[in-house]
């Protein structure tokens, strides 16, 4: 079953096909097609607190876009989400009902913590057997979303408002960081033994940069590498001499030193980058949805 997922994120925009099927007990989500926008609506709400008329314009004609696409496509069901950029900006609400009044796509703004559990149920990854904890890390624009499974029981989740807009922003507060590694101490006791799984545009271009892309891993030996690496470039190097596009080649760096505080702060070895994100886990409730039904 084709279903479609729109995420409005504080970087870009991105609108997902994809099919379901339930397949041993689990439920398979198969890309059919994925297209993403740098709207970048996260650079104007984390300096002004909302959206400039230049970034909500683009946003609309992209939405307009992305429901042609859907008639098109005739997905079974979609749905759209928007995250912390939508969430903080002061005319957030005034922009989707706009958007709503425009193109008849209802736009679900969601809670951190709703985002983290939307992408929790994309789960059912092989991790070592030794690893006694599971760490879902979801690194965006606005926020940073982690949760801690014990054998697939959620344990404790938390959102931090630390994310890769938000600190090229200066935006972040020092207090956050402090929050962050007080609440992963709370694990302390499986500290060196738990599993990282992480998703996000950044983690899975610094994994194909310089990870093993056969198992999607990246070590923290090579996290670190790729962080002090990727720092002796300029911008416009990052660009012209490693490929990366404009929209991820600024964001990328910040990305490596969120990671690598939480990994260092669990003593974690490896991480793993599925490439996975909030558009597949909200194609997998639209797959449960449906299938309740019939």
């Amino acid at each position: 079953m084709i279903f479609g997922a729109i995420d409005i994120g504080s970087n870009a925009v991105r609108l997902m096909f994809a099919n379901a099927l339930q397949k041993d007990q689990r439920v398979l989500v198969e890309k059919a097609a994925l297209i993403r926008i740098p709207i970048r609506l996260g650079k104007d709400v984390y300096r002004n607190q909302s959206i400039s008329p230049r970034r909500a314009g683009n946003l609309l004609k992209t939405l307009k876009a992305f429901k042609l696409l859907i008639e098109v496509y005739k997905p079974i069901d979609y749905i759209a989400c928007a995250t912390a950029a939508m969430r903080e900006a002061e005319n957030g609400q005034q922009i989707i009902k706009q958007i709503k009044k425009e193109t008849g796509i209802k736009i679900n703004v969601i809670t951190g913590l709703e985002e983290a559990e939307i992408i929790r149920t994309t789960g059912g990854f092989s991790l070592p057997p030794h690893l006694t904890k599971t760490m879902y890390i979801d690194l965006g624009g606005g926020s940073c979303e982690i949760s801690v499974l014990d054998n697939g029981n959620l344990i404790g989740a938390n959102s931090f408002k630390i994310g890769t807009l938000r600190m090229l922003s200066k935006k972040v507060d020092e207090r956050e960081w402090v929050l962050m590694k007080e609440w992963l101490q709370s694990f302390s006791s499986d500290f060196g033994n738990i599993g990282v799984i992480g998703s996000g545009g950044n983690i899975n271009k610094l994994t194909k940069l310089y990870g093993d892309t056969a198992l999607n891993t990246l070590s923290l030996e090579k996290l670190e590498h790729a962080y002090q690496h990727l720092r002796t470039f300029t911008l416009k190097e990052r660009i012209n001499n490693l490929g990366l596009r404009p929209d991820r080649a600024d964001v990328i760096v910040p990305a490596a030193s969120v990671f690598l505080f939480i990994m260092h702060t669990i003593k974690a070895k490896e991480i793993l980058a599925p490439k996975i994100g909030l558009a597949d886990g909200l194609i997998h409730n639209l797959y449960l949805k449906h299938s309740r039904r019939s």
